[in-house]
């Protein structure tokens, strides 16, 4: 981030800190749990305040693996790191249940569904249900449309759940025990030595034993490392006024190879987002969070088409940014030259997913130089 000198001329009052998270989301909240756990005294601070990026800006699916079709995926990474990502996913989503049980945390076990859009998207869904049921993975393949609004095919992962993300957030920083210090953007990191990170930001100077970086989209504006590696990425949503009969009942969907989805929220509405693959340069490589009119015109149009028995006003509308890998796993190391600085970001899309076990190993690798596995940022190099 950027800090003019007239908001801190770098003579800011220090902070003596042990464990140090820039970023209060899921991702930056989960990392001050697993180092409280390790016996560490944790502050989290964030340049806006707990989980108001896209933390709390997503759909709030727990949707076990990773954003691309599985068939796909094993043509891309292989055979073992789609099994082992599948395994963070699982692991990942056993720890948000966990913490959604802490606090009373809103959550609809109502699996999810992936819906083809084409016939040529329902092959694919075919492949790939062939592929998850070859692996040994829990899953039903349905032929024609289960929804009966016009999709061609279906998996069924009945294990999945949707959630209220904000809440499941708050959970989660009040188990960690952090002091959490909000609107306070870090904008420079030195290492003075092996064992002592220097971190300004606009309130204070903090003196860390480690520093944890969990700014998923907005890494590149932390620091250069990350510049090529995660792009930030927008996503945009829709939700109707409450309704009387919700049209996605028992499920949460996603369609379009994943660009687009949908569920009824805890108080009954319909919510719609995606789209993003209609109008890629506009969406891609911003941190703007504002909507826009060409996605929402698009977002419009999906709800009168497949769900045109609905006629209730579109009351909220909002964006959330995404940090996307370019290679679309997680990234997981410590930034070069600051070996007391470890980061977990770029989850394209899929924090809810990964978040919580890639994490876990991330605050391990930090304290422990613990191996990392298909998460680790050195592939990129």
């Amino acid at each position: 981030m950027s800090v003019s000198i007239w908001q801190a001329d770098d003579t800011q009052a220090w902070q003596e800190v042990d464990f140090l998270v820039i970023g209060a989301g899921l991702a930056g909240c989960a990392a001050a749990y697993f180092a409280a756990q390790a016996g560490h005294d944790v502050v989290i601070t964030d340049a806006r305040d707990l989980a108001l990026g896209a933390s709390s800006r997503n759909a709030g699916f727990m949707i076990t693996g990773l954003a691309t079709y599985y068939h796909r995926a094993l043509q891309r990474y292989g055979q073992h790191v789609v099994r082992e990502m599948w395994d963070i996913s699982q692991k990942s989503i056993g720890y948000w249940r966990e913490f959604a049980q802490m606090g009373a945390v809103r959550l609809d076990e109502c699996g999810s569904m992936l819906l083809a859009e084409t016939k040529e998207e329902a092959r694919e869904l075919e492949q790939a249900a062939r592929a998850m049921e070859a692996a040994g993975l829990p899953l039903a393949f349905i032929e024609g449309d289960p929804l009966g609004r016009g999709y061609h095919a279906a998996i069924r992962q009945p294990q999945d759940a949707a959630i209220q993300p904000y809440e499941l957030v708050e959970v989660i920083c009040n188990a960690s025990g952090a002091r959490l210090i909000p609107n306070n953007e870090l904008y420079k990191l030195e290492q003075l030595d092996k064992e002592t990170v220097i971190a300004y930001t606009r309130q204070f100077r903090f003196r860390a034993r480690y520093v944890m970086l969990c700014t998923n989209a907005y890494s590149p504006l932390v620091h250069p490392y990350f510049v090529g590696k995660v792009i930030p990425t927008r996503a945009q949503v829709l939700v109707t006024a409450p309704l009387e009969n919700t049209p996605i009942v028992g499920t949460c969907g996603y369609s379009d190879y994943g660009y687009m989805y949908y569920r009824d929220t805890f108080d009954g509405r319909l919510l719609v987002g995606g789209g993003r693959n209609h109008h890629r340069e506009q969406e891609h490589d911003t941190t703007d969070d504002r909507t826009t009119d060409p996605i929402q015109r698009t977002l419009e149009a999906y709800l009168r088409r497949r769900f045109p028995d609905i006629d209730a006003p579109i009351e909220r509308r909002w964006a959330g940014i995404m940090g996307f890998s370019v290679d679309g796993l997680p990234l997981v190391g410590t930034l070069p030259e600051l070996p007391r600085v470890g980061f977990a970001v770029g989850f394209t899309g899929h924090g809810l997913s990964l978040g919580a076990a890639t994490v876990e190993r991330a605050v391990d690798h930090l304290l422990n130089g613990a191996p990392l596995g298909a998460v680790d940022a050195a592939r990129l190099h």
